[in-house]
């Protein structure tokens, strides 16, 4: 493969602590490191027993638990956690959580310039992006601001031993989406590709061990490892015609999250293949396989997981608008965007049919 040797890489300043058992050891530290002393901490209701107990680890410097995080941030509990920030006199926010927490910290810190401290439960990586979302009048918006970038991030993987079989998988391959479309990006590089190349090795290899037993710590640590690296991938790249799609989908059509980027993620992969042969090269690497879509296809079929969007609630009437919606929004991806184009990655995704990519002969195109 030939070397990529123009590119440009930003780091932002994080500090990470990574071992069993850092929600509550290492969590205060951090506050105090930062200079903290009225931290307001930031859960969903499914959350709120595990916040509470790293409220109690902080101690006097908590403030509260504002537990009424929601999927895709809806403006109206932005505008409550604001106004529960405000009231508390808090000087920074705790989220601990999955990407819904973490997603309401960082509107949070966008409204208030306030620092944020990342607790994850999940595998969703949004604590390594400085990527806000905030869903208004059926329209998810999007945005990058240095600000929302979470200060410190804890990484607990005892935090994860509770999180579903089903959940662990969809969340596990809503992080390799990240890695996957990073590899595509405009602004890709060396660093980014070996980040990717390592975080979808390490979650595709994690993924089926910890359906065969979710109390295995050692896979749980490696699948959080993952997430980190697929998270940062997604921090360092521009997105592309994948996360835009999950976007219009989730908040739009109301669909969920993690579900949203493991249904899609095969079929907007194989329609970009052809325009990405140098990603396609990574990601054989990385999943010992030659054809990356069918094989991200059958790994979260074989764990549990929804194949279609017809599973996950969407109607086939809503295929074409969403479609018209998802194209009408320049951004980059390999292949040009055409609502045509998009109609075809999502009628496929609907269905939930084995993905076509062009990468297999005629003979091996039977459904299985």
């Amino acid at each position: 493969m030939t070397f990529q040797s123009d590119f440009s890489y930003e780091t932002r300043p994080v500090r990470v602590v990574f071992r069993p058992g850092a929600a509550v050891t290492a969590t205060p530290g951090e506050a105090a490191r930062l200079g903290l002393r009225r931290l307001l901490v930031v859960c969903g209701s499914r959350g709120e027993t595990v916040a509470r107990t790293v409220a109690d680890a902080l101690g006097d410097t908590c403030v509260g638990v504002h537990a009424e995080a929601r999927m895709h941030v809806p403006v109206e509990d932005a505008d409550r956690a604001v106004a529960a920030v405000r009231a508390a006199g808090a000087d920074g926010c705790v989220a601990v959580g999955g990407g819904s927490a973490i997603g309401l910290g960082k509107v949070i810190a966008l409204r208030t310039g306030l620092p944020l401290i990342a607790v994850p439960s999940t595998y969703s990586g949004s604590e390594m992006t400085p990527v806000w979302g905030l869903t208004e009048h059926g329209a998810k918006r999007t945005g990058r601001d240095p600000v929302v970038q979470p200060r410190s991030v804890v990484y607990d993987p005892r935090l994860t031993l509770s999180l579903p079989v089903p959940l662990t998988v969809t969340s596990g391959v809503n992080a390799l989406a990240h890695a996957v479309e990073a590899l595509y990006a405009p602004d890709s590089s060396p660093l980014v590709t070996v980040m990717a190349e390592e975080g979808v090795r390490a979650m595709a290899e994690a993924l089926p061990r910890l359906a065969a037993d979710p109390k295995d710590l050692d896979a749980r640590s490696r699948a959080l490892y993952a997430a980190w690296l697929c998270g940062s991938c997604l921090g360092s790249t521009t997105m592309g015609l994948h996360h835009k799609v999950c976007h219009v989908l989730g908040g739009t059509f109301g669909l969920p999250h993690a579900e949203t980027h493991t249904v899609v993620l095969p079929y907007v992969l194989a329609h970009n293949a052809p325009a990405a042969p140098q990603a396609l090269a990574v990601l054989c690497r990385a999943l010992g396989a030659d054809d990356p879509p069918r094989t991200l296809w059958e790994l979260a079929g074989s764990l549990g997981a929804p194949r279609s969007l017809a599973e996950l609630g969407l109607a086939e009437g809503d295929v074409t608008p969403a479609a018209d919606r998802v194209a009408g929004e320049p951004y980059a991806n390999p292949r040009p965007v055409t609502a045509e184009g998009v109609r075809g990655v999502l009628l496929a995704a609907f269905e939930g049919g084995l993905p076509e990519s062009g990468l297999r002969t005629e003979g091996d195109r039977k459904p299985s």
